[in-house]
């Protein structure tokens, strides 16, 4: 944990010094991977690597339709996610991470490692 030195105190880093604040990091992250099911795909593309709708579908177990799209929608305007169609009959859609989502992977990792130890 990074810690400030002020003149002689060393003043301690809080994960948000306003935590409904626009600015905090920590929201904003809960913001774009908050919630069960975009945990639940980033899992499953980590693994699995660039997937079709309907294999996400079928590997996010419980998720209904509507979630899987709208939480496809967040993520790519979030930036986790790049969706490329092919111009094919039937349009073909296929759905990977993006560099931005690879980089958080290591962080949940570590949440995971941290829940397998202590809960």
């Amino acid at each position: 944990m990074a810690n400030k030195k002020v003149s002689d105190k060393i003043e301690k880093e809080y994960l948000c010094d306003d935590i409904a604040g626009k600015d905090c990091g920590l929201k904003k992250v809960i913001d774009i991977i908050g919630g069960k099911w975009k945990i639940m795909i980033l899992c499953v593309m980590d693994k699995e690597g660039t997937m079709r709708y309907g294999d996400l579908r079928r590997s996010v177990y419980g998720i209904t339709n509507t979630m899987l799209a709208n939480s496809l929608k967040e993520m790519e305007e979030a930036g986790l996610v790049e969706r490329k169609q092919y111009m094919e009959m039937p349009v073909r859609v296929e759905y990977s991470l993006t560099s931005k989502a690879e980089s958080i992977v290591p962080i949940l990792l570590e949440l995971k490692r941290w829940g397998e130890e202590n809960l």
